[in-house]
């Protein structure tokens, strides 16, 4: 047992609690009224019933605590992890190689890349691939690579970490840009699946895991994010759809969809951010850059820096939830190592009518 007190299990647990007790309190109301039972007097108050509820409440919220910290072992098992040059996805290889699994990380520059030294040093049960998730070439060599290098038991779990990101207005960013970015995030998923499912379908015991890093930005809008949303929208839809056809082979899809964890990573710098703005702007048509006017522009550009540099800097919580992903025995289709504020944001923006979030957000 390994228990899992992120707040992203903290709510799944409330959400359990919450509704077995809607459940309790409508099944105490029922019986309150008819006493089957002949209760009587004795339990014609609400007290009584009120403390069967909580009581009902508590056993829903510590089962599913119970039931989140149940792990498979991990000595073994075979796993694929893309996107390992930095960040999460080297976080991750880093932490399956020591709990003793065999990693396959895949690197864009396998040679001579920082990341890909590092991993190299961690001896026989790390496997650095050279891996362009965008060139299908790369893909194939790299299936074989891992199919000649496989433990007995096959490959277990693929971890689709690769990612790009950018921002922008839908009018500031180029279409090629948009296509650039649905190569890597969506189809380079797409070109690692079909690859990579084949191997684990042939696992000698069976069953098997994908986790398919998203973002809070498949769950919802936001100003100046239209091409990422785009990208990572799809994610979410590509995800849902193979894990509902994977059930054939007892192979579950998960989806991590991390908060703002820009800080933690190098996708952005505010040097990088200012670099990409300047080159946006000067591409931008006169018309538009007219429109919107140099004075909105740069403070699209500072909110753009705002967001990126006050995020968290501790990358454990997404690499936490993709290996839980990957080793739980009943796993979710869905992980958010997000903040208080995202969590709560993404729920309004799935549960609520759309007004509500763009009145609190936008």
């Amino acid at each position: 047992m390994d228990p899992d007190l992120s707040l992203d299990a903290v709510w799944r647990g409330a959400t359990a609690a919450a509704a077995a007790a809607c459940a309790a309190a409508a099944g105490a109301a029922a019986l309150r009224a008819l006493d089957p039972w002949g209760l009587g007097e004795a339990w014609a108050g609400w007290g009584p019933w009120g403390a069967a509820v909580a009581s009902v409440a508590a056993l829903a919220f510590a089962a599913s605590l119970c039931l989140d910290a149940s792990l498979l072992p991990a000595q073994g098992r075979a796993v694929l992890v893309t996107g390992c040059d930095s960040g999460f996805g080297l976080d991750v290889a880093l932490r399956l190689h020591r709990l003793g699994c065999t990693v396959f990380a895949g690197c864009l520059q396998a040679a001579g890349g920082a990341g890909a030294k590092k991993l190299a040093r961690r001896g026989a049960r790390m496997h650095v691939l050279q891996l362009d998730v965008t060139n299908q070439e790369q893909v194939e060599e790299a299936r074989r690579v891992v199919e000649e290098r496989l433990p007995p038991e096959g490959l277990w779990g693929v971890v689709n970490n690769a990612g790009l990101s950018t921002f922008g207005h839908v009018e500031w960013v180029p279409v090629t840009t948009g296509q650039r970015l649905m190569d890597v995030n969506v189809w380079g998923m797409v070109r690692v699946l079909q690859a990579f499912l084949p191997l684990m379908r042939q696992r000698s015991r069976g069953g098997g895991r994908v986790v398919n890093v998203a973002s809070m930005m498949g769950r919802q809008g936001a100003t100046n994010r239209s091409t990422y949303c785009v990208t990572k929208y799809g994610v979410e839809a590509l995800s849902d759809c193979l894990r509902y056809e994977m059930r054939l082979w007892d192979i579950h899809v998960a989806i991590i969809e991390p908060g703002n964890f820009v800080n933690a990573t190098d996708i952005f710098t505010p040097e990088s951010i200012r670099r990409y703005a300047d080159t946006l702007w000067s591409q931008m048509p006169q018309h538009v850059q007219r429109a919107y006017s140099k004075q909105y522009y740069n403070s699209v550009v500072n909110d753009m820096v705002h967001y990126a540099t006050k995020g968290p800097t501790d990358r454990t919580p997404v690499v936490d939830a993709m290996v839980r992903a990957l080793l739980q025995r009943f796993p979710h289709a869905r992980y958010q190592p997000m903040e208080p504020y995202y969590k709560l944001r993404t729920w309004v923006a799935t549960h609520c009518p759309e007004w509500v979030y763009e009145t609190l957000y936008m």
